[in-house]
C-alpha cells in the first residue's frame, strides 16, 4: 500500500466483523480469480485541475501576492499605498509593464510605501522562512537606496505590529532582482506585506513576490507544499489540466492560452479568470491568473507525482454557456493559429531541445521530453458547431502525431440531446476517447451501476472527466455523497475495458474564496480538510489492480438493482503483487453480511490473511472541514479467509476495500 501515514489513517478504533465459519448467512459473491477478464489502464483513477475557487493563485500556487506586477485592470488591486507613490508604464518585462515608483514624502514623519493584502489574506507560521524578491532599480542614480519590508498583523496598533522584517538595498539604475528571507516570529492566516521605503530619493519596484521558503520540492517559483503533497498521495494516474470552462474563456481574448504560461515568470502576461463574475453571489471581481503556475510546472507536477498528463486546448469555442452568438467563436476556416497552438504544445512537451518550443522547455530547466501522449480538444462543447471543428484538428495531429491519443467531449450533459448527437460524431471522427461530465444527485448515482455495461466496446474508449455527486439541497462534500461516489465507481472500474480514465471535480476550494461546490480538497491560508471523496478516490486510486475479475451474486453483477440491497461491488487482481482486491459499497441503512467465495484458484494457492480499508460515518451529512479535518477517515483492519472464502459483514452506509494475498 503507498497510502500516506501523515494523511490517511487513524489508529483502528473498531473492529470489522469476521466470522470464521459460514454460519451467518447473506448474499453470496462469487468471484473468478483464475480468470481475468480485462486490463485496467494505468491512468484508470487521475485527477483534474481547473483553476476555480482560486486554485491556482490563492491556492496551489505558493505566490502570496496578489497582483504583483500591478496588472490587474484596476493597477493596485489587491494594494494600499502612501506617501508618494507613482504608478508607471514602461518597465522592463514587455507583457507586465507597470511598476511603482516610490519617492521621499518630503517630510521627516511621513513614509512611503504600500501594503498588499495577499489572498484573503497571508497566511505564515512561526519559525518558518518566507522568501521575498522584487525587481528594483534607482532611476535617478546614486549610490544606494533601501526599502524596509514587513509581514505584519493589519489589525494590530501596537508597536511590536511587525512579524518579521528586512532590509533590501537597492543599487545602480538598471533592473536587477533583489531578495530576502524573512523568518516568521508567529503563526497568523491573515498577515499582510508592507514595504516602506526608508532612504531619501527614489526607488522603483517591479514584480513584488513572497514565497514560503518551504515549497513543493523547494522550488523558488513553487507550489504549496501540503496541498502538492495531498495529490501525491492520490498516487493519480492521469492529470488532466488546466480546465475546465476557462480553457474556452468568457470569451476567446480570455481563454486559457498556454504559451503565455511558459518562459519566465515575469513576462508572463495576467488573464481574466473565466469564474470571477460567473455567479452574483460569489462575486470576485479580484479574481485573475498570473500564469506563475503554468503549462512547465503542469507538466513538471505529473511527472513528480507519477501521473500521465493531459492538457486540453482551445478549439476556437468560447463558452457556449455564456456566448450564443456565433461571432463569439472562431471561424472553422480560421482555425490555422489554433492548430498550430496544439501542434506546438506537443513539439514543448516532447520536441528535442533544437526545435523552436523544445528549446523553450529545456532552457526553463526540462532538456528531457515529458512525454505527452494524451491531448484534449475542446472542453464540454455542444453542437454540430463542435465537431466541425474538431475533424481539422484531428486531422491535423494524426497526421503530424499519429502517437498521440486525442480526446474528443461529449458535452456538459450525462444523457440528453446533446449527449445522444455528439457520441455518434465522435465515432465517425474517430477520437479515441470522449469525455463524459456529470455532476448530478443522489438518486442518479444509484441509478448508474450499470451505466457502462452495454456500451459498445468497439467505439471509443470513455473519459469520465468530471463527475460528483450534487446532493440535492445539500451541495457540499458530505459523507452521503462520497458514497454514492463510491457506489458509481465499482461500476466504472468493472468496465475498465472500456473506461480508461476518470476524474473527480474540482480538485481545490478556498473556503474564503470558492464559487462552485463541493469540492475534493478544501483549504484556507494555512489548513487543508482532506473531503470523504478524496477518501474514496484514494482508496480505488491505490488499490486499483492490473486486471479486472468476475464478481456475481446470483450470476448477477452487484450495481445495486433491485433485490440487491443497495449493494455494489467490483473486483480486481494486481498480477505483479499476487492479490485479490474487493470493493464493496453498502448505500442501506443496515448492517449486512455478505460472503467471498473465491474460485479459479491453482490447486497450490491459497488466500493469506488480508487487510480491509473501511470508509463510513453513522451521520451521512458529516464532513471534514480545515477546524476538524480528521472526523471522517479510513480504518484499517485484519480479516481472515477460511480457505478460499470469507464470510464477513459490511456496515451500513459504508465502503469496504478488502485485499487478500495470494500465496
Amino acid at each position: 500500500m503507498r497510502f500516506s501515514t501523515k494523511t490517511l489513517f487513524l489508529p483502528v478504533v473498531f473492529l470489522l466483523t469476521v466470522l470464521t465459519s459460514h454460519s451467518q448467512s447473506g448474499p453470496v459473491f462469487t468471484i473468478q480469480a483464475g480468470k481475468p477478464l480485462f486490463d485496467i489502464q494505468p491512468t484508470m483513477w487521475g485527477i483534474f485541475f481547473e483553476d476555480i475557487n482560486y486554485a491556482a493563485d490563492g491556492g496551489l500556487y505558493a505566490e502570496l501576492v496578489k497582483n504583483r506586477s500591478f496588472e490587474f485592470p484596476q493597477s493596485l488591486m489587491g494594494w494600499k499605498t502612501f506617501g508618494n507613490v507613482e504608478l508607471m508604464n514602461n518597465g522592463p518585462f514587455e507583457r507586465n509593464p507597470h511598476y511603482v515608483r516610490l519617492s521621499d514624502p518630503g517630510h521627516g514623519h511621513k513614509h512611503t510605501g504600500l501594503e498588499n493584502e495577499g489572498f484573503t489574506g497571508i497566511g505564515v507560521k512561526e519559525g518558518e522562512s518566507y522568501r521575498f524578491s522584487v525587481w528594483a532599480r534607482l532611476p535617478e542614480g546614486g549610490t544606494e537606496g533601501k526599502i524596509r519590508v514587513e509581514l505584519v498583523d493589519p489589525q494590530s496598533m501596537d508597536e511590536q505590529h511587525a512579524i518579521t522584517s528586512g532590509n533590501v538595498a537597492v543599487t545602480g539604475k538598471e533592473w536587477k532582482k533583489y531578495e530576502v528571507e524573512l523568518k516568521s516570529g508567529k503563526t497568523m492566516d491573515k498577515a499582510a506585506l508592507r514595504i516602506f521605503l526608508v532612504s531619501g530619493g527614489t526607488i522603483d519596484l517591479e514584480h513584488i513576490s513572497l514565497f514560503p521558503a518551504d515549497t513543493w520540492k523547494g522550488r523558488p517559483n513553487g507550489l504549496r507544499k501540503d496541498l502538492a503533497q495531498a495529490l501525491a498521495d492520490l498516487h493519480p494516474g492521469v492529470f488532466r489540466f488546466p480546465g475546465g470552462c476557462i480553457v474556452e474563456g468568457t470569451d476567446l481574448d480570455t481563454r486559457y492560452n498556454w504559451k503565455n504560461t511558459v518562459g519566465p515568470v515575469e513576462n508572463r502576461p495576467l488573464n481574466e479568470n473565466r469564474w470571477n463574475y460567473t455567479f452574483p453571489h460569489r462575486f470576485f471581481p479580484d479574481y485573475y491568473q498570473s500564469y506563475g503556475l503554468g503549462f512547465f510546472e503542469f507538466f513538471q507536477l505529473s511527472e513528480e507525482i507519477g501521473a500521465e498528463p493531459l492538457p486540453v486546448i482551445s478549439c476556437g469555442l468560447a463558452c457556449q454557456f455564456q456566448n450564443n452568438d456565433s461571432t463569439a467563436h472562431v471561424p472553422v476556416c480560421d482555425l490555422g493559429p489554433y492548430i498550430q497552438d496544439a501542434l506546438d504544445l506537443i513539439e514543448f512537451a516532447n520536441g528535442a531541445v533544437t526545435s523552436k518550443w523544445g528549446k523553450v522547455r529545456a532552457e526553463m530547466g526540462h532538456p528531457a521530453p515529458f512525454g505527452l501522449k494524451l491531448l484534449a480538444v475542446g472542453n464540454e462543447q455542444w453542437g454540430p458547431e463542435y465537431p466541425s471543428r474538431l475533424e481539422p484538428f484531428i486531422t491535423a495531429l494524426r497526421k503530424a502525431h499519429p502517437e498521440i491519443r486525442i480526446i474528443g467531449s461529449a458535452g456538459p450533459n450525462s444523457e440528453g440531446k446533446q449527449f445522444d448527437y455528439l457520441w455518434p460524431e465522435m465515432r465517425k471522427l474517430k477520437a479515441d476517447l470522449v469525455d463524459e461530465h456529470f455532476y448530478r444527485p443522489e438518486k442518479w448515482f444509484l441509478s448508474q451501476g450499470a451505466r457502462y455495461d452495454s456500451y459498445d466496446r468497439k467505439g471509443p474508449k470513455v473519459f469520465a472527466g468530471e463527475y460528483a455527486c450534487h446532493g440535492v439541497g445539500k451541495k457540499w462534500n458530505h459523507f452521503n455523497a462520497s458514497l454514492m461516489e463510491a457506489a458509481f465507481m465499482t461500476g466504472v472500474e468493472r468496465n475498465a475495458d472500456i473506461v480508461h480514465m476518470a476524474t473527480y471535480a474540482p480538485l481545490f476550494a478556498h473556503v474564503d474564496a470558492w464559487q462552485w461546490r463541493p469540492d475534493l480538497i478544501w483549504y484556507d491560508n494555512l489548513r487543508v480538510a482532506l473531503t470523504a471523496s478524496y477518501y474514496v478516490q484514494q482508496l480505488f486510486s491505490t488499490n486499483k489492480g492490473t486486471h479486472v475479475l468476475s464478481l456475481t451474486m446470483d450470476g448477477k453483477q452487484v450495481t445495486g438493482a433491485e433485490g440487491q440491497n443497495g449493494l455494489f461491488a467490483s473486483a480486481v487482481t494486481d498480477l505483479l503483487k499476487q492479490e485479490i482486491i474487493v470493493k464493496v459499497v453498502n448505500t442501506s441503512d443496515k448492517i449486512q453480511n455478505i460472503i467471498l467465495n473465491i474460485e479459479g484458484l491453482k490447486k497450490q494457492q491459497k488466500l493469506s490473511e488480508g487487510r480491509c480499508y473501511s470508509l463510513q460515518s453513522s451521520d451521512p451529512y458529516a464532513e471534514n472541514s480545515v477546524e476538524d479535518p480528521g472526523k471522517i477517515q479510513p480504518k484499517k483492519t485484519e480479516i481472515q479467509p477460511v480457505g478460499n472464502s470469507i464470510n464477513t459483514s459490511v456496515g451500513a452506509r459504508s465502503l469496504y476495500v478488502m485485499v487478500f494475498k495470494i500465496l
